[in-house]
């Protein structure tokens, strides 16, 4: 069954059409291969956590979808690791992301937004995305790695590359990730020779000290080795601001499309936290979960799943699915939307959840405490051609200081 089109068209009637009639089915993954495509809430719920679906690619069988190809020095991430690598490795970076970091950052966030909303004024018409939604987490992440300010941009355009390819230039995701490979191994040396206060520094030092201890392998204990290190700083990187920028925009469309709803959260903005759940739920920036390989046949919803196949779960089916959350299309900001599977669940929950809801709130509660008047300009806009990330090319939209 090849959904590609389909689900790239009108992705939610084809979910609640397979939910009803074929919620554990094969497809032909997004780079032509075959998968398996779990679309209940319950289910995936479950597979999120079923320790039996390794990402650890040495259980595929091979001939499945098996995700980006990267070379060895940015493969060696969270992303791609079962317990106790996982572990381990989450174990190191997870202090730059508690709540309580996450706090002290607010008012940085803060202070970032309102100076993007400074250059674009007081009145006009501006690409929501680009002006705002994208720069905003870029310049989060990268303040928090220490990466330097000439270099955010070229980020920027090749994390593009990978994660909406351009069939007019095949070789540009390779090339991408080439320049990503050349822009971390020189960062990883001028942090070794000029270290600041920023975690990429602080991750580096922890894992040259644990090296030059004793001699011992860097994998015992808390050590990174080297292609370990520099594929977190790549994850936190290139997940830390790609899956915000997603949020953000999608969150900012969908309150252009429900003017009542924005209307509520400008007149009461201690709203926000709880919208943002819901916010996540109804238009959330991944449709799929990172892609997992059974270490045994596995059963899911009646139907066998062979050991090594490619299982992909589809976090947006889950969050529409009407027997969790009744009236699934329907935004309605009263309802509970915990539990929603936005940002992963399990062992795999998104690192950086607390700080993509900082963000995400942050955001929308400058933008609407400085515009009155926040409505959509021009065509309708054009959803990026992925299936690996559900986010908006460009956002046209009209805004204004004053009512009009």
């Amino acid at each position: 069954m090849d959904l590609q089109a389909e689900l790239l068209e009108h992705p939610y009637s084809v979910y609640d059409r397979l939910r009803d009639s074929a919620p554990v089915c094969r497809i032909t993954g997004t780079d032509g291969t075959p998968a398996w495509l779990v679309t209940r809430y319950d289910d995936v719920r479950a597979a999120l956590a079923d320790r039996r679906l390794s990402l650890d690619k040495s259980h595929s069988k091979g001939g499945g979808y098996r995700g980006l190809a990267l070379p060895p020095a940015l493969d060696a991430n969270l992303l791609n690791m079962d317990p106790p690598d996982h572990t381990r490795i989450r174990r190191l970076v997870s202090r730059a992301f508690t709540p309580r970091r996450t706090e002290q950052l607010r008012a940085p966030i803060r202070a970032t937004a309102d100076r993007l909303l400074d250059d674009l004024g007081p009145a006009g018409t501006a690409d929501m995305v680009a002006a705002y939604a994208a720069p905003l987490p870029i310049i989060v992440i990268c303040d928090l790695l220490g990466v330097p300010e000439d270099r955010r941009l070229d980020f920027r355009t090749w994390t593009d590359a990978l994660i909406t390819p351009d069939p007019s230039r095949p070789h540009a995701a390779k090339e991408a990730v080439s320049a990503m490979l050349g822009f971390f191994t020189e960062l990883m040396a001028h942090k070794r020779t000029r270290p600041a206060d920023d975690l990429l520094s602080d991750l580096i030092a922890v894992r040259d000290a644990a090296d030059g201890a004793d001699g011992a392998d860097a994998r015992d204990g808390d050590r990174l080795s080297e292609d370990e290190l520099m594929s977190l700083a790549f994850l936190i990187l290139f997940a830390g601001y790609e899956n915000t920028v997603q949020l953000i925009g999608n969150a900012i469309h969908t309150l252009l499309e429900h003017p009542e709803e924005q209307a509520r959260l400008r007149k009461d903005p201690s709203a926000l936290p709880a919208a943002v759940e819901e916010l996540a739920r109804y238009e959330g920036p991944a449709p799929l979960a990172i892609r997992r390989f059974p270490t045994e046949d596995i059963t899911i919803s009646g139907v066998t799943v062979p050991a090594g196949e490619t299982v992909l779960l589809s976090l947006s089916a889950a969050n529409r699915d009407p027997a969790r959350f009744p009236r699934p299309d329907l935004l309605d900001l009263d309802r509970d939307a915990s539990g929603h599977l936005a940002l992963g669940h399990g062992i795999h929950y998104c690192l950086g959840a607390p700080l993509a809801r900082a963000e995400t709130e942050i955001a929308l509660a400058a933008l609407l405490e400085r515009y009155p008047v926040l409505e959509a300009a021009g065509p309708a806009p054009r959803w990026r051609p992925s299936l690996r990330a559900r986010g908006l090319l460009e956002l046209p939209v009209r805004y204004d200081t004053q009512h009009s």
